[in-house]
């Protein structure tokens, strides 16, 4: 080989190096290019945009430039005029703009503080456009988390859409003229949104409220003030027993006492016989929570009481219960009709909450167990049982993964399992123990189809089968959802 071969070579691949570099060089160029070519979205701009989802979260959801464009207010089938506020990597946000064609559920909002409150989702809705939306969330999560397809797939309305909250807690602050003024905080916010007559709400917490207002300005009560913690009135909070007609109202203050407490009982009990309780609650701590734990009973018993499904309910400030209570019997309606008691059954209440799904079918069961980590939501279930003349119930304060394993070690083999977890949903322990003790049964309840999803998932490769499902609306005009599902023992499992 002569001497100017391996030259030659050498120049050869210096040269194929060269070439490939800018080959590498020029594709780069080409997608950075085509890539600013497609992704020319940015903030400010007014786009054309067709709504074709709406989001778990209640958002409309289309497509621009290849990115997901979230828009509140908007259903399916609305052409819009969009206005871009904010543009990330594979998402974008926007506000309407216009809309150019509405869509075939949409209708005139009926609230003048709806663009502004963080209350209600789907306002601007049909009622039938939100069941459907909110039916497909719940079989799609199903399906797409859990694996889980069925073939009737079913939401139950709620009996009442106007007027069904049984609770309200407004907070307080002050306006430019520092008088006391109530309402609800804007979406993602603690800025208050000045409103007393929210149609979700009875029309009789309005009044009430607004008494409250007027009593708190007489007499100078200063409203709290989240930047420096001064100030006394935080939170009217109520409560109304649908069924009896009571109704409890309670201050939550920031402080000891209520000035002219004696004045505010006398106007409260004169214009609104329904008042049957009068509390005030002390919350001094630098919190978003709502309620402190102490309360001070100013008039009445300090509780009002409700009936649901035939069962007493007494209602203390601190009781869990039901925002919905119609809502709330076609739910429990649900879990009888999954669960078919008999009175030979051993029923277990997970997450049970003051008790009051268990305590529903405790007349139905040979025994009833209930399990709930809150203090004060077991004192409330006991009362409950004892004010219902039960004797076959037992409540146990425990966390519910502690509980069903200490369950499991006595030997405890309920044919009925009731697991009603907070969104978070149940963990895997949990669950684990639960199969344990081999109940013919299970009934999932969950205000989160996609937790509810996963766990019922695990349920499954567990040795259970998923039978059947509703969706519950219990929360009309808000993004918010229940579902109902039974879980059966598949046999011959080990």
């Amino acid at each position: 080989m002569s001497k100017g071969k391996p030259l030659k070579w050498v120049i050869f691949m210096v040269i194929l190096v060269i070439d490939l570099s800018f080959f590498r060089f020029l594709r780069s160029v080409l997608i950075d290019e085509r890539m600013e070519q497609t992704m020319t979205l940015k903030k400010n701009d007014i786009i054309p945009l067709e709504i074709t989802d709406i989001t778990n979260e209640g958002n409309g959801v289309g497509r621009a430039d290849g990115l997901a464009v979230f828009v509140p207010m908007t259903v399916v089938g609305d052409i819009l005029r969009v206005h871009i506020t904010k543009v990330l990597k594979s998402y974008a946000y926007g506000i309407v703009k216009e809309i150019v064609a509405p869509g075939a559920g949409r209708i005139t909002a009926d609230c003048s503080v709806f663009s502004r409150c963080g209350g209600c989702s789907y306002r601007h809705m049909s009622y039938e456009a939100e069941l459907n939306i909110k039916k497909k969330q719940v079989f799609d999560a199903l399906k797409r988390i859990g694996g889980l397809h069925f073939e009737e797939q079913m939401i139950i309305p709620s009996p009442q859409t106007e007027g069904y909250r049984n609770k309200a807690q407004y907070p307080v602050r002050a306006d430019e003229n520092g008088h006391c003024i109530a309402g609800f905080f804007a979406q993602r916010s603690h800025r208050l949104i000045s409103c007393t007559d929210c149609t979700l709400q009875p029309k009789l917490f309005e009044e009430v409220t607004n008494e409250v207002l007027a009593f708190a300005n007489r007499y100078k009560i200063p409203p709290y003030k989240e930047e420096n913690g001064s100030g006394l009135l935080r939170h009217i909070y109520l409560r109304y027993a649908g069924a009896t007609g009571e109704l409890m109202v309670c201050l939550v203050i920031n402080g000891k006492n209520l000035p002219h407490a004696d004045m505010l009982i006398q106007t409260l009990t004169e214009k609104h016989p329904q008042v049957k309780s009068i509390v005030l609650n002390h919350n001094r701590a630098d919190t978003n929570v709502i309620l402190g734990e102490k309360c001070t009973t100013l008039y009445g018993s300090g509780t009002i009481t409700d009936i649901l499904r035939g069962v007493k309910v007494r209602l203390s400030p601190l009781s869990f219960y039901q925002v919905n209570r119609l809502g709330a019997e076609r739910l429990y309606e649900a879990v009888e009709e999954f669960a078919q008691p008999n009175e030979s059954d051993l029923l277990l209440d997970l997450y049970c909450g003051a008790g009051t799904i268990g305590l529903s079918m405790a007349r139905k069961v040979n025994k009833l167990i209930g399990v709930e980590i809150v203090p004060e939501a077991v004192d409330n279930a006991r009362e409950n049982a004892v004010l219902n003349g039960f004797s076959n119930c037992e409540f146990l304060c425990a966390d519910a993964s502690g509980a069903a394993l200490e369950l499991e070690r006595r030997g405890t083999k309920p044919d009925i399992i009731i697991l009603d977890p907070p969104r978070k949903g149940s963990d895997y322990e949990c669950l684990s123990a639960v199969v344990r003790m081999n109940p013919s049964r299970i009934i999932m309840v969950s205000c989160n189809p996609a937790t509810l999803a996963r766990d019922l998932k695990q349920l499954e490769e567990l040795g259970y089968k998923a039978e059947k499902a509703r969706a519950v609306d219990m929360f009309p005009r808000t993004a918010h959802v229940e579902c109902v599902v039974l879980m059966s023992r598949v046999e011959n499992q080990p």
